[in-house]
């Protein structure tokens, strides 16, 4: 398992996500989304404690062992392709070299038989004794031919250097996988053997950043959106996000449409009252008012209603009550001084209002 808490990145003053709390769990897959730029390969990269956040912290269990797909294709230019497959679980490539180093001595020592003995032990604990087979076999999956294992990096064409850096990342069956693009580069085949791979990996958190929208439908339990500097988590695949996504910003719009076209209501209800009697603009502001406080309208866009009627052509009365009823609005939603300047200047550029009314009606503010 790996957690956040607080989680938050900026670069040059430019936030990137902020205040991220989640939590990846063993047995499933997380495919991480967001646009170019939005942060994705950053957030990978603080997870694996390659780069530092901003803010807050990542949870992991330091006694379990977490495999980062690597990125540089001439990392290893100099070593054997089999050789940097096993370096994948560094713990057990460690112990290789220490006991092969060991045996190796001419003037081996009593030490250095007690040490090669605790070296054996922990190896065989690891089930060491197997791991170039499963190496080979990763290898093999990935169709690096036995012919090729023994070869060093440098030798082996663009494309096979990345399967041999994945057989890495896969090697040993982490408790946390982080693979940033693991598709790139692979044909057809290769995708579809590490799609069954991941799916197989039942013990494994595994967190994946792809723009591959058909190897994540294939792999992911869960999809982790990177949006408007937020990180939200969602159950399911990318197509079940998708349309998740897209019913909710419909709703969304309907909502809005909805509420457009009752302001839209309330506008035309003014209007036609700034032109008739003092009576009808009363009742009508008292609907409004009512409307307010429920909520229905928001207290810019009561401003706006305030705005668009004062100048119009209307009697001082109704002028008069319009701005009577912007006092109470102001002590309904404590509205500031910035949005009663907007009706302040509407009043005083307004050509259908006297200077005496005019003086008349700011000072009613």
């Amino acid at each position: 398992m790996i957690a956040t808490a607080s989680l938050g990145m900026r670069f040059s003053g430019r936030k990137l996500f902020e205040d991220v709390n989640l939590k990846f769990t063993p047995g499933n897959c997380y495919g991480v989304i967001g646009a170019n730029g939005a942060g994705k390969s950053t957030f990978v990269k603080i997870l694996s404690g390659e780069l530092e956040a901003t803010e807050g912290e990542v949870i992991f269990d330091k006694n379990k062992r977490m495999s980062v797909l690597k990125q540089d294709h001439f990392q290893y230019e100099d070593e054997e392709v089999l050789n940097v497959v096993l370096m994948g679980n560094k713990k057990l490539w460690d112990i290789m070299v220490e006991k092969n180093a060991i045996y190796a001595k001419t003037d081996f020592t009593d030490e250095d038989g007690i040490r090669a003995a605790e070296l054996e032990g922990e190896f065989a604990e690891l089930n060491g004794w197997n791991t170039e087979t499963k190496a080979e076999t990763l290898l093999m999956g990935l169709k690096i031919g036995a012919d090729l294992h023994h070869k060093l990096m440098k030798e082996l064409t663009e494309p096979e250097k990345v399967k041999v850096l994945l057989a890495q990342a896969l090697f040993g069956e982490p408790d946390v996988l982080l693979l940033d693009e693991p598709t790139n580069g692979l044909d057809v085949k290769a995708i579809s053997w590490l799609e069954n791979f991941i799916m197989g990996l039942e013990n494994s958190t595994v967190i994946v950043v792809s723009h591959d929208r058909h190897f994540l439908n294939k792999v992911c339990t869960h999809i982790t959106d990177i949006d408007y500097g937020k990180i939200k988590m969602y159950v399911g695949n990318y197509d079940f996000w998708y349309e998740s996504s897209q019913l909710a910003a419909q709703m969304l719009k309907d909502q809005n449409k909805k509420k457009e076209d009752k302001l839209n209501k309330i506008k035309n209800l003014v209007i036609k009252a700034s032109a008739g009697t003092g009576k009808t603009y009363r009742l009508s502001l008292e609907y409004i008012a009512a409307l307010c406080k429920k909520g229905s309208i928001e207290p810019i866009d009561y401003k706006n209603i305030l705005v668009m009627t004062f100048t119009r052509k209307a009697t001082a009365e109704i002028k008069e009550g319009i701005l009577n009823k912007f006092s109470e609005f102001m002590e309904i939603y404590n509205i500031s001084k910035n949005s009663e300047l907007s009706v302040i200047e509407a009043i005083s550029n307004s050509k259908l209002i006297d200077d005496k009314k005019r003086s008349n009606y700011l000072n009613l503010i």
